[in-house]
């Protein structure tokens, strides 16, 4: 079957095979939360995005494969909660934006900001920061062709960016960077995976960017 992005807590992952790299995701924990573990074809080398919870699963999704970074897309407690446990049983570096990362439980050991970028084996993915939901929330992206792959957190979902919690300030600031930064340079095709929930893609959301304004969430 192919992937939709459809998953549910206790349920199977959902798998993706790219050119030169695998995605697996998976819905764990209380919040729904979704765990990306990428996978380069060619080394066999991984990344996992957001250690969220049920670091059991998480650890089974691993494999044998050695695991070579965890990013954290922001500082909330849902979206590292496994964090320690994964860390200590396999030893990557810890990644994640200077501006969230006194909140995590683990030192991060490689910041990034934006226009960094994250290495999967053989793979690059680019560092889009995306203030607003939290001060240190990035977007991660891989460009693979015509169609690009975006994690973004909780900045961007399927109808909306993320919280911010009626805040006037951050919810401008999240939606300009989500305009300059994403919607702005990213084509229609490019897949969003978020933090919990179902993908979607840019081109789906796009013609509600104004919508997104006016209504001020």
């Amino acid at each position: 079957m192919s992937y939709t992005g459809d998953v549910e807590v206790g349920g199977p992952p959902d798998v993706r095979e790219l050119p030169g790299l695998t995605i697996s995701k998976l819905a764990v924990g209380p919040f729904d939360n979704n765990a990306y573990l990428l996978r380069c074809t060619a080394t066999g080398e991984q990344v996992l995005i957001d250690a969220a919870a049920e670091p059991e699963r998480l650890l089974e999704l691993l494999g044998d494969a050695p695991l070579s970074r965890v990013v954290t897309t922001h500082r909330h407690q849902d979206h590292w909660g496994a964090l320690g446990s994964v860390v200590d049983a396999t030893h990557p570096s810890v990644v994640a934006h200077p501006d969230d990362a006194e909140v995590l439980p683990l030192p991060v050991t490689e910041p990034v900001r934006h226009g960094g970028t994250v290495r999967v084996g053989q793979n690059t993915l680019s560092v889009i920061h995306l203030r607003g939901h939290t001060p240190g929330s990035i977007a991660l992206l891989y460009g693979d062709g015509d169609t690009p792959h975006l994690f973004t957190g909780d900045s961007l979902f399927p109808g909306g960016p993320g919280n911010t919690w009626g805040d006037a300030t951050l919810f401008n600031q999240l939606m300009d960077d989500l305009e300059e930064r994403v919607f702005g340079t990213l084509p229609d095709e490019t897949w969003i995976y978020p933090g919990h929930g179902k993908d979607t893609s840019l081109g789906r959301e796009r013609p509600h960017l104004k919508e997104w304004r006016a209504r001020g969430w």
